[in-house]
């Protein structure tokens, strides 16, 4: 073979399969470097400084260091605004892509931060275009109202019922059966749940969590969270929260996931935008880790709180910290925790300050969090100030078996439940520790119980509160039957003007079985029920501004308290109020037993409205209203008017009424004639047979006395009771 003939037959050979081998693939190991724009533009000596500050930045999310830092400079001895950035593992250069990206650095430079990878992968072989073309803007679609229900005519609220494997939602009428408005089966694999102002109905699947509203119900967002157990909203919804005892195990083409989920069980969504915004591995409580699993305590939920606004939202390490993190960046506040030693639990004041309150205040949040007694230093109940993180008041509590923190609805009171030990250790007690926050030097007011408080519950919007306490547990060998409970009801001494006068103790029930306290939405009315029990199943209502005569030993107290109903529900497990406060719901459901399941509706004095026994009844939840849009001026407005709007509602009841007699006697008039039709229809058939077969027309005696006689039908209406009442 000659030469010619050797290079003419290496021509004809295929060599695609080689070079794409061999090739450099410029991706390939560039995957732990990130672009890092928007710096601000310095000359070479104050290029070092800007470097040391950049790193700082940059080691929030990952290991770097100045080294590994390339900025390169212009022809005019000024830096040029961007720079090269190294990370030790590729996943440390995703993070600070999804941490940093859009962080300001000044008031001028805000990071634009990029992997190179995917600059590399865009930016070359003429995949991006030079010119820019303006991008066709997407056709309008309207959306429906996502809180069209509000619209109704008759201001009804709605609810869900869940019974087998069906989910229906529907309008709740006065004395009537409630309206449906949607019912689907299998619409959930666990359970449902509203969000906080009642936008969105959430289920729960083994993939994750779907959102649904809208007047046809259509699906508005899913976020993809596999073997997910359980669901947590942002006070304002505009974030959530979702959770699972299996870690994420990432696999390639998880849609809406990465491969940094891998192992991780929180995840933080936005919900607008269905935006996954950070992911968390399990929180391990150094306490519970040597513990067998059995004796455990259970996963503290909702893990993560979020303040009022929606600004901020924390967790705590048992032991050793709290993580307050700013939304919707998910990036730890001064991008550090708050070290606490022995920290327990914490919670956010539920009131957001207004817009003239932000600007006094910086915008600052209070909260609140206990640490149990450590070494040589005393339990401590704290309140800290954030983004401050200044500690504005400190309670030393000596004695200190646990701690529970209540918030007042408005953030006007902070009650610290601290249950106490004897210094022997063999008896326990309960002392109530009030902080009143928006008085000078936030004073503080001690109440000594002597039994153990199972149960505190502040009146919504007021100051007013229920608890229950318990006695000793039975003696060693004695029956296990649960010791009976008291229940004290306090309120504060009148004043001329504010603030109220220091909590007094109006009336104490003793020898009761009650475990569980529920407020109106609206205050004044209190429900002490007895609920999950196997002897007792009692409801009681109780009105704290009963208009009845005062007694005489509560006549200086802002109260004027009277029980006004007492109902069973045997095997009673849930119990809430509707959003207007006119109605509850007691329920029984075949979560926690099987017998008789179902749910039955009262008015706010306790009186029976409606009663239904569901095969297989799950779960019933009123869906919640989103604030009042009227003003403070215009609420006291409706207060005033309120007899004359009650007349109006009273008369679209009877008319309501009225339709549904008319409607009952109009189908019973159309059952009739359509009887007398059918009468007569088949005598004439009947007559046509004799006929056809020769016999003589058939009457009898009763048909030959009718004949010629006038029917006569009266139809009566008659009003049994009428009866007006004036709720105030």
């Amino acid at each position: 073979m000659t030469a010619d003939e050797f290079y003419d037959d290496e021509e004809e050979i295929d060599f695609s399969d080689l070079r794409e081998q061999y090739e450099v693939k410029l991706e390939e190991g560039l995957d732990t470097f990130v672009v890092i724009d928007g710096l601000p533009k310095v000359p070479e000596d104050n290029k070092p400084k800007l470097v040391k500050f950049l790193v700082k930045k940059l080691q929030a999310v990952g290991k770097t260091k100045e080294d590994s830092v390339y900025m390169p400079m212009g022809d005019d001895g000024q830096s040029q605004g961007f720079a090269f950035v190294e990370y030790e593992t590729a996943m440390q250069a995703a993070q600070a892509v999804k941490k940093l990206n859009g962080l300001a650095l000044d008031k001028k430079h805000t990071l634009a931060v990029n992997k190179l990878t995917d600059i590399e992968r865009y930016g070359r072989e003429g995949r991006i275009d030079e010119k820019y073309v303006e991008p066709e803007p997407e056709p309008f679609v309207e959306q429906e109202h996502l809180r069209s229900w509000i619209g109704d005519a008759r201001a009804r609220d709605q609810f869900i019922l869940f019974r087998s494997d069906t989910v229906g939602v529907y309008f709740n009428n006065k004395k009537d059966a409630p309206d449906m408005t949607v019912e689907r089966q299998f619409w959930t694999e666990s359970f449902v749940r509203w969000s906080p102002l009642g936008t969105f109905l959430t289920s729960l699947h083994p993939q994750g969590v779907q959102l649904w509203g809208g007047a046809s119900w259509k699906r508005i967002a899913r976020f993809p969270h596999p073997a997910v157990n359980l669901v947590d909203f942002s006070p304002n919804e505009k974030y959530l929260v979702t959770w699972s005892n299996k870690p994420i195990v990432y696999q390639e083409g998880m849609p809406g996931l990465t491969p940094e989920e891998d192992g991780k069980t929180y995840v933080i969504w936005e919900v607008k935008t269905g935006k996954l915004l950070r992911s968390f591995p399990p929180i391990e409580n150094p306490q519970e880790a040597d513990k067998p699993p059995n004796m455990r305590k259970k996963i503290q939920w909702p893990l993560f709180k979020w303040t009022a606004d929606d600004k901020y939202c924390a967790r705590v390490t048992p032991g050793s910290s709290i993580s307050v993190y700013e939304t919707p960046s998910m990036v730890l506040l001064d991008r550090k925790s708050i070290k606490l030693e022995g920290v327990v639990d914490f919670e956010w004041s539920p009131y957001a300050p207004t817009e003239d309150e932000a600007k006094k205040t910086s915008g600052e949040q209070l909260l609140c969090y206990w640490t149990p007694e450590i070494n040589n230093q005393t339990a401590r109940v704290s309140l800290m100030a954030i983004p401050s993180k200044e500690i504005i008041r400190t309670r030393n509590l000596f004695s200190v078996s646990d701690c529970k923190l209540h918030w007042q609805s408005e953030g006007a009171y902070l009650c610290v439940k601290v249950d106490r030990h004897s210094k022997r250790g063999k008896s326990t007690f309960t002392s109530l520790e009030f902080f009143r926050i928006k008085e000078k030097n936030i004073p503080n007011e001690p109440i000594e119980i002597q039994d153990t408080v199972i149960n505190f519950a502040w009146e919504p919007k007021g100051d007013r509160f229920v608890l229950i306490t318990a006695g000793e547990l039975p003696p060693a060998g004695a029956a296990p039957a649960p010791p009976k409970t008291s229940v004290s009801f306090y309120a504060p001494e009148k004043t001329k003007s504010p603030p109220a006068g220091p909590f007094r103790l109006i009336r104490t029930i003793d020898k009761r079985n009650s475990n569980a306290i529920f407020w109106s939405p609206k205050g004044r009315f209190c429900i002490v029920a007895t609920i999950n029990s196997q002897q007792s199943h009692e409801l009681e209502f109780w009105d704290f501004d009963f208009d009845g005569e005062k007694k005489e030993s509560e006549k200086d107290l802002a109260a004027n308290l009277q029980l006004i109903g007492t109902v069973e529900h045997y095997g009673v497990t849930d119990l809430e109020w509707d959003p207007s406060g006119r109605y509850v719901v007691s329920s029984s459901s075949m979560w926690k037993h099987t017998m008789e399941n179902g749910y039955h509706m009262w008015d706010f004095k306790g009186n029976s409205l409606r009663e239904d026994h569901i095969e297989r009844f799950k779960q019933f939840a009123w869906r919640p209203r989103p604030p009042t849009m009227l003003s403070k001026e215009q609420q006291k407005q409706v207060r005033k008017n309120l007899r004359e709007y009650s007349r109006q509602f009273d008369e679209d009841d009877l008319i309501l009424e009225s339709e549904a007699s008319a409607t009952i006697i109009e189908g019973r008039r159309r059952l009739l004639e359509e009887w007398r039709a059918w009468r007569s229809k088949t005598e004439r058939e009947l007559e046509e047979e004799r006929e056809d077969l020769g016999l003589p027309p058939l009457r009898d005696d009763d048909d030959k006395d009718m004949e010629g006689a006038t029917v006569i039908e009266e139809i009566v209406e008659e009003v049994i009771e009428e009866k007006e009442e004036e709720i105030a």
